[in-house]
């Protein structure tokens, strides 16, 4: 069993879509730490513009994954892969297309459950039967949470945060007006402009207020202009447009009652144990989602709820509530 904090990429063969589409030689790039011994592997699944780096320096989880850690690696053997249909390591718009040629604009629409069978094939590359725990925030709750329902002999514990059973009108109102932004102004103006709408959802107005107000800079613009203006031309320089695009149809495609007889009904083939958390400031996806997973996962006893200034970004900052949460289950 591999192990170390090394990007890898496993082989996954074929994946045959939703829409009936073949998508060929499909790759997942992946990162583990610690030991597996059989029964202890926990798989960590990143949101949107997230990837594998999830310790270390520059880790979005730093503090919440590591040795002692809420999720202990001394202890368990924890995986992160890369999204299908992102850009850093997996198959995508930036990968080769059969033709050999950048599939970019061409790469097929995926949803979140054919994200999941390819994280399915990939666990089954990887040796792993059952995981004891899966965990995801924002997006990677999301695939968690299908994780459970569509392979619940598989997922012992999970963790869900800040996510939702379906994405509301509301998400997917921002979510497709950001992809349009992007076609409309292109790859790089566009990716900017739409990062800082997202970024304005995943913060908190009390955050902005209290951290901002209508502070002007010497150079004359207001102080939360200029915060996201540069969280624009960081996601710039690190992500691509048409996985940006590909992800977010894929997040409003989101659906668990879809062809399983309603929410309720999907919600109730869970089997894992479950720990729902939400954020209390969070505007993109409020505690009202969270509570129904709370209510309808029959291994849940109840909704966890992470207080935090930070909105939805709560999830990634509030390392220690989070740990917290994670430990418990895990333990």
């Amino acid at each position: 069993m591999p192990r170390g904090e090394v990007t890898q990429q496993a082989a996954i063969g074929n994946l045959t879509l939703e829409s009936g589409e073949v998508l060929p030689d499909v790759t997942l790039a992946y990162e583990t730490w610690g030991e597996y011994d059989g029964s202890n592997a926990v798989l960590i699944l990143h949101a949107l513009t997230g990837d594998t780096r999830v310790t270390g320096e520059g880790g979005w989880w730093s503090q919440v994954v590591g040795p002692g850690l809420g999720i202990d690696t001394d202890r368990f053997f924890v995986v992160a892969a890369n999204i299908l249909g992102g850009c850093r390591g997996s198959t995508g718009p930036t990968t080769p297309a059969p033709d050999g040629a950048r599939w970019g604009t061409r790469f097929p629409s995926v949803t979140v459950r054919d994200q999941v069978a390819a994280e399915v094939a990939f666990s089954d590359a990887l040796g792993v039967d059952t995981w004891y725990g899966v965990i995801g925030g924002s997006a990677g709750g999301m695939r968690a949470l299908e994780w459970a329902i569509e392979h619940p002999e598989r997922v012992e514990r999970l963790f869900l945060l800040a996510t939702c059973a379906a994405a509301s009108a509301d998400q997917i109102a921002l979510s497709a007006t950001q992809n349009d932004i992007i076609r409309a102004a292109g790859p790089v103006a566009g990716l900017d402009l739409a990062r800082r709408i997202a970024h304005i959802s995943y913060r908190s107005e009390t955050e902005f207020a209290e951290r901002f107000g209508r502070l002007v800079q010497d150079d004359g613009r207001f102080a939360v202009e200029s915060y996201l203006q540069h969280h624009g031309d960081k996601l710039v320089k690190r992500f691509d447009a048409d996985s940006y695009i590909v992800l977010s149809d894929a997040m409003n495609s989101h659906d668990v009652g879809r062809g399983r007889g309603g929410v309720h009904a999907a919600l109730g083939r869970i089997q894992a144990e479950t720990v729902v958390a939400g954020i209390d400031s969070d505007r993109l996806y409020p505690l009202y989602q969270q509570l129904e997973l709370a209510d309808g996962i029959p291994g849940c006893e109840a909704l966890d709820i992470v207080k935090s200034p930070y909105g939805h970004d709560g999830f990634l900052i509030e390392a220690d509530q989070v740990g917290d949460l994670a430990r418990r289950l895990l333990a």
